[in-house]
């Protein structure tokens, strides 16, 4: 379905425009995961159309040197990469939570109304992503081989359906109907650059002094984030813990709030 005619651009461009209209959805304290779904089924519906912002396979293409995949020259691509990183420094993994195109599939596959699993904390998930991470490096820099290609990820998009790749990622894609974003939480190697950012990020979802210490934000939690001794970047900003919260004010966007 993807159209090669249409410049990889537009990708780039829509995801500077969401993740500004998403930020300030956030920062208003406007954001409802309702609001949300558009961003989420658009991003979805250009990650079939264009490919792009798809921005792990973004990455594999600056690992392996391929400026023809990215459609821009490699300075740009290291550039545009390096600034959501920046911004995830600033305002969270915005990116990942509706903009990037695989993200956005699986978390409309988590809305499916069948029955969740696969809770982990979020260690378990950084530690495997960690050693994921490296695995990609090695196997880009060292090998030059695409590990996000032989796990299907552009065939998925692409839906070349005679691949044996799009299966596994189809696969994945169908697990995330009830393990919270499988493909985010332990695969995707721009997820590891992108959390250790988050995770110091000046504006965050914060615990103020209205908490009243019910939990619910922790139980609704798909990641475990919502713990506050976790702090390992992988709030997703998916809207979960703020939609559970009982109390108006207990849980904030922003910065300099006092936690509790």
């Amino acid at each position: 379905m993807v159209i090669e005619s249409i410049p990889k651009a537009v990708g780039f461009i829509y995801g500077l425009l969401a993740f500004a209209a998403l930020a300030w959805l956030w920062y208003s304290g406007r954001f409802t995961r309702r609001r949300a779904l558009p961003f989420l089924i658009v991003s979805a519906f250009l990650g079939f159309l264009v490919f792009a912002p798809v921005f792990p396979y973004q990455l594999q293409m600056v690992v392996l040197g391929n400026a023809a995949a990215l459609g821009s020259p490699l300075p740009a691509a290291i550039g545009g990469l390096l600034a959501f990183i920046i911004l995830a420094l600033i305002f969270g993994r915005v990116i990942c939570g509706q903009v990037c195109p695989a993200g956005a599939v699986q978390e409309l596959m988590y809305l499916l109304p069948v029955k969740k699993h696969g809770r982990a904390e979020s260690r378990v998930s950084v530690a495997v992503r960690a050693g994921v991470l490296v695995v990609f490096l090695v196997a880009g820099l060292g090998l030059s081989v695409n590990l996000l290609g032989l796990i299907g990820l552009s065939a998925f998009f692409h839906l070349a359906v005679a691949s044996v790749s799009f299966f596994i990622f189809l696969g994945i894609i169908l697990l995330s109907a009830v393990v919270y974003r499988p493909f985010c939480r332990y695969v995707c190697p721009y997820g590891a650059l992108l959390a250790p950012a988050a995770a110091k990020a000046l504006y965050r979802i914060r615990r103020t002094d209205a908490c009243i210490g019910c939990r619910k934000c922790e139980r609704a939690c798909p990641t475990g984030e919502a713990n506050p001794a976790a702090g390992l970047g992988e709030c997703y900003l998916c809207g979960r813990c703020t939609e559970a919260c009982p109390v108006e004010g207990a849980l904030l966007y922003g910065r300099n709030k006092k936690s509790k």
